[in-house]
């Protein structure tokens, strides 16, 4: 690898494991200094090709910068600093092993220019975010990380079964863009990989069932970088696909419908991850310029708000151990600064204008109208409507405002308001200042978000659809039950496979295949073995002691030849040579 280039995946990846080996200020300084070392690392870098190295004949690119590459660096070294900051106040230190593993192999897979290191850093981020789950120790946690790593496994699999026939057809490891494949069996393959990491139902409930499991700094890891790599490496490969198109826009309705049945904040939050992925994922599928500025563009917006949201969430879970929206309320008394700051990522989901998500969320669905996707367009309307309802009203009011509840949390510690405070201006400066964001985009724009037709239909429908919700409230009280999405399909049928293990195949274990056991092996090999030990006993032991005996009476018999007398020596040699000579002539 070229000492010109320094990868800031490898220098998160392995100054992530020298902090264990760290205490305090200089653990929390090293905390900081990896991600803003990796983001400098990343702006100095030129465009170009670095890190080339040849692996069975193939070249193995793991520096790829363009455009598009370096945005996708930008926003997530970003998001690893803000998600350090975040979690100064962790001890665990291998959360932030964890967490920092997990940023670096996003960083790979961002820079890869070929399968095979891809697939590298594809795993490595399923192993590391599933470790953010188990680290909360929690049964339910470990149950939805080993759930989380399952699905991971699958689609790592598939990509890798892809990559093979992709390779064996091609006789090549480049990644790039893979239209003069489409159809065939690799494309389908590595698609169907991309878009399990994407949460693409029936394929994305993974997200709201480990997500919510995780600890709370490491949810909010998890929310900027699997899927966000997926929007990525879509955008690389497959835009202008069209099925793409009604994939996202389907996903954008769908994550908001799931959140209107959620009672768990955090569940409520992650639903409309899938949402918000559905309006880059069908900005990809419409593949114009200004549809993929918009998918880059809103990836980059998403991964700072939605972080701001769960960090939001997270403080209120920190402070009072609860996620339930029916056992919250009334908290805006003492949580003050976490509803402002909360707020502010609300409204930049909802696309409220001055906000990073009126300008990102808008170019993909102008990309849309530009195209006379007509029903698309109005499915990601009605779907940014649904996020105002649910992200911007009902979870706020229910966690910070109506009934109260009576809990009096205190703020959560600084770092956590430091970092929901850095995220908070990211969100505000993108929305009023659009331009510092067009600048790093990878096709040139012009969009101008800031029409007075634009706003003032923006404002309107947020107008409606605040109304509709303080007219329907009563029937918008979160109820204290779980949902279930396609994890139903993994969740019950095991639930009924345990329940046969531990039921009927235990019983017809115990009644049937024991007593098999108990007649035809454990009662012929005891017999056996006590046969042998009576033989043993009766045999062996009888002759062993009998031989003793001889030789004892035999030493005895010697004992009385052995007088001590010279002659009785000699006469005994004589008569032995004598009957030895009488034997002699009787053979002969």
């Amino acid at each position: 690898m070229s000492v010109e280039w320094v990868h800031p995946g490898l220098l998160l990846i392995l100054g992530a494991w020298v902090l264990p080996f760290l205490k305090g200020r200089v653990r929390h300084a090293a905390m900081l200094v990896l991600p803003a070392a990796a983001l400098v690392d990343c702006m100095l870098m030129t465009p170009g090709t670095y890190g080339v190295a040849s692996f069975l004949g193939q070249d193995l690119v793991f520096g790829r910068v363009d455009g598009l590459s370096l945005v996708f660096s930008y926003v997530f070294s970003i998001m690893a600093f803000v998600g350090m900051v975040y979690a100064l106040h962790v001890k665990d230190v291998f959360q932030h092993v964890s967490a920092l593993t997990y940023v670096g192999g996003a960083l790979g897979v961002t820079f890869a220019g070929d399968f095979l290191s891809l697939y590298v850093f594809w795993e490595l981020m399923a192993i590391s975010s599933a470790l953010l789950v188990w680290l909360r120790r929690e049964p339910s946690a470990v149950a939805a990380g080993f759930r989380y790593l399952l699905f991971h496994v699958l689609g790592g699999l598939v990509l890798l079964a892809g990559i093979v026939i992709h390779w064996s057809e091609t006789g090549s490891l480049a990644f790039g863009d893979m239209d003069a494949f489409a159809g065939g069996l690799a494309w389908v393959l590595i698609l169907v990989a991309f878009l399990l990491n994407a949460a693409v139902p029936p394929l994305g409930a993974w997200l709201p069932d480990a997500y919510p499991e995780a600890t709370v700094t490491g949810a909010v890891f998890m929310t900027a970088f699997t899927t966000k790599s997926a929007v990525y490496v879509l955008i690389r490969g497959f835009a202008g696909t069209d099925l793409l198109v009604w994939v996202g826009a389907s996903m954008a309705v769908y994550g908001v419908v799931y959140a209107v049945l959620e009672n768990d904040a955090r569940r409520l939050l992650a639903y409309h991850i899938i949402s918000q992925v559905g309006y880059m994922v069908c900005g990809v599928g419409i593949g114009t310029a200004l549809a993929i500025n918009g998918a880059t563009a809103h990836a980059f917006a998403h991964i700072l708000y939605k972080a701001l949201l769960f960090m939001g969430a997270g403080a209120v879970m920190q402070m009072t151990g609860l996620r339930k929206l029916n056992e919250m309320g009334g908290l805006y008394r003492t949580m003050p600064v976490t509803l402002g700051l909360y707020m502010i990522g609300a409204f930049a989901i909802s696309a409220v204008p001055l906000f990073s998500g009126f300008v990102s969320k808008s170019m993909v669905v102008s990309a849309a109208g530009e195209e006379h996707l007509t029903t698309v367009f109005l499915m990601l309307t009605l779907a940014s409507a649904g996020t105002f309802l649910h992200t911007g009203l009902k979870l706020p009011y229910y966690m910070f405002f109506g009934k109260d509840s009576g809990l009096r949390a205190a703020e959560p510690p600084r770092n956590m308001l430091v970092a929901m405070g850095l995220a908070a201006v990211a969100c505000v400066v993108i929305g009023v200042f659009p331009g510092l964001l067009y600048q790093h985009l990878p096709n040139p724009t012009e969009y101008a978000p800031y029409t007075l037709a634009h706003v003032t239909n923006a404002l309107g429908m947020l107008a409606f659809t605040a109304l509709g919700f303080f007219l329907l409230l009563k029937h918008l009280d979160p109820e204290p039950k779980v949902s279930l999405d396609t994890d139903w399909f993994y969740r019950r049928p095991s639930a009924g496979f345990i329940n046969l293990l531990q039921g009927p195949l235990a019983r017809l274990e115990y009644r049937f295949i024991g007593e098999i056991y108990e007649f035809l092996i454990r009662r012929p090999v005891l017999g056996g073995a006590n046969l042998f030990g009576k033989l043993d006993s009766l045999v062996l032991d009888s002759a062993i002691v009998g031989l003793g005996r001889s030789t004892q009476r035999l030493s005895q018999v010697l004992k009385r030849a052995g007088s001590g007398h010279i002659q009785h020596y000699g006469l005994t040699m004589a008569a032995g040579i004598l009957a030895l000579l009488a034997l002699v002539v009787l053979v002969l």
